[in-house]
């Protein structure tokens, strides 16, 4: 469920860096998450739940870009911090999302990937500047940790499975924005997959778009918020309004840096919890 609102601001930062390379990107951090779905969640230490509190909120902040960009437009800043407010309330209220809703719109959200894909593919690009670029690993590296958030599988439960599934849909939806956009045209805008639909001639799916901006960021930035205020406590209430003025004052890529360096050391936290157990056995 997160990858989709993560990919409809990841793929333009990670191609602005990476370019094609982006695809590389994308497969490192799949084999990542799929090797480490069976790492437990960290312990209950301060500073194991500081980062998961801080891993959280970065995803609810890239959440709150993304829906403001693509559902508000006009009014983007103002929109991603309501976001925010509207997620905190939300939660603070006890609401949950039933399982089976979000086994639903995950497989929405899957169906409307591919149906993307489809479109984007049977249509020849008008043109796309620049090609294959040498191997830029530092590029493919910052890539990977952009988009490793939002692959990480939930709760550890059938993760490999359900990670090379996601992974392979995040590569197909890569493939076809460059595909239609080039590497530079998609590294240039925060609403590259606007551009992506228009560039396929397929405006008449923006409103469908749209809808699925809605349901992609909205079920997993309440999710993420949930276990932020479970690890932090009141302190989260704190930690809500940073993501609130983080999504309505700074640019997506610092957000995703942050989200995705947190992600990388909560998981060397879940590490070494299972190390520390293993030795105690």
């Amino acid at each position: 469920m997160r990858l989709g609102g993560g990919l409809l601001v990841a793929l333009a930062a990670g191609a602005a860096g990476a370019g094609w390379w982006l695809l590389a990107g994308l497969v490192v951090a799949a084999i990542a998450a799929g090797v480490t779905a069976r790492v437990p969640e960290p312990g209950e230490a301060l500073v194991d739940r500081a980062v998961v509190a801080v891993a959280r909120l970065s995803e609810v902040a890239v959440y709150a870009i993304a829906f403001g960009a693509y559902v508000v437009p006009a009014h983007r800043e103002a929109a991603a911090a309501a976001f925010v407010v509207v997620v905190a309330g939300a939660g603070f209220a006890g609401l949950k999302i039933p399982t089976i809703v979000v086994r639903t719109t995950g497989a929405l959200l899957l169906a409307a990937g591919l149906v993307l894909v489809v479109v984007c593919v049977a249509v020849a690009p008008v043109g796309t500047a620049g090609g294959l670029r040498p191997p830029d690993f530092a590029g493919v590296l910052v890539a990977a940790v952009l988009t490793l958030p939002f692959l990480r599988p939930v709760g550890r439960d059938r993760g490999g499975s359900r990670v090379l599934l996601l992974g392979v849909l995040a590569v197909l939806v890569a493939f076809a924005a460059l595909y239609q956009l080039g590497a530079v045209r998609l590294g240039l805008s925060l609403t590259s997959l606007r551009d992506l639909l228009s560039a396929a001639d397929a405006d008449a799916l923006q409103p469908l778009l749209t809808v699925v901006a809605v349901v992609a960021t909205v079920v997993p930035a309440l999710a993420a918020g949930t276990e932020a205020r479970a690890r932090a406590g009141v302190p989260g209430l704190a930690g809500l309004a940073a993501a609130a003025a983080a999504a309505s004052l700074l640019p997506v890529l610092p957000v995703l840096v942050v989200a995705g360096l947190a992600t990388v050391i909560e998981l060397l936290l879940g590490v070494r919890a299972r190390r520390y157990s293993a030795d105690l056995h």
